[in-house]
């Protein structure tokens, strides 16, 4: 048992560190709001997870992945809403020269909608459904609650999520004297939308 959830942790661990649409979403929203824009986003992104464990556990997720019709269906959601991210930095772009020029007040921080946009861009993500489905099971006992079960692996998942995406929050503030440049801000919100619409592209083109 120590050395499967040794195994799980290494495989989550290496997962979460990949470069991807939530990694993306961080960035996006730390050089947005700040550090809580950041971090209230990487809750949702987390808190996504558990929805995927109980997903995988209940078997719903093997309707998604085995319905051709319900997959890409997901897979449109999932797209379509990292286009609208993406659209939303490169506006975000735009915006902040017209800002540097005319003096435009930034948006204000809110929580919710952080929390919105890391929670929705997770559990739409079929990647995620994916996985859990196809690595969780490897993982659960049939001796006790398989839901039980894949809720403390998401857990797991959870904490290393966490970690990591604040470790990576704590790096752009910290880069404070560069990343707060302006020119170094706008061109990082254009790389970013351009990464997640690039990301929305890639979901429609992908084969099931």
């Amino acid at each position: 048992m120590e050395m499967n959830l040794l195994t799980f942790l290494i495989a989550i661990t290496v997962l979460t560190m990949t470069p991807g649409a939530d990694t993306m979403i961080v960035i996006r929203n730390t050089l947005r709001g700040g550090a809580k824009d950041g971090l209230v986003s990487s809750l949702g992104i987390c808190s996504g997870l558990f929805v995927h464990a109980t997903l995988s556990a209940v078997g719903i997720s093997a309707i998604l992945l085995y319905s051709a019709t319900a997959f890409v269906f997901l897979k449109t959601l999932g797209a379509l809403y990292l286009l609208w991210l993406g659209f939303n930095s490169l506006k975000a772009f735009w915006q902040a020269k017209k800002m540097h020029q005319k003096k435009i007040a930034p948006k204000p921080f809110c929580f919710w909608v952080s929390l919105r946009e890391g929670f929705l861009s997770n559990v739409l993500n079929p990647k995620a459904v994916i996985f859990y489905m196809a690595f969780l099971p490897q993982f659960i006992s049939h001796e006790s609650s398989a839901l039980a079960q894949s809720l403390f692996l998401a857990l797991l998942h959870f904490i290393v999520g966490t970690i990591w995406q604040a470790i990576l929050v704590y790096t752009i503030v910290s880069a404070n004297g560069f990343i707060t440049k302006k020119s170094v801000r706008q061109s990082l919100d254009a790389i970013s939308g351009i990464v997640m619409v690039g990301l929305g592209i890639t979901l429609f083109l992908e084969k099931r």
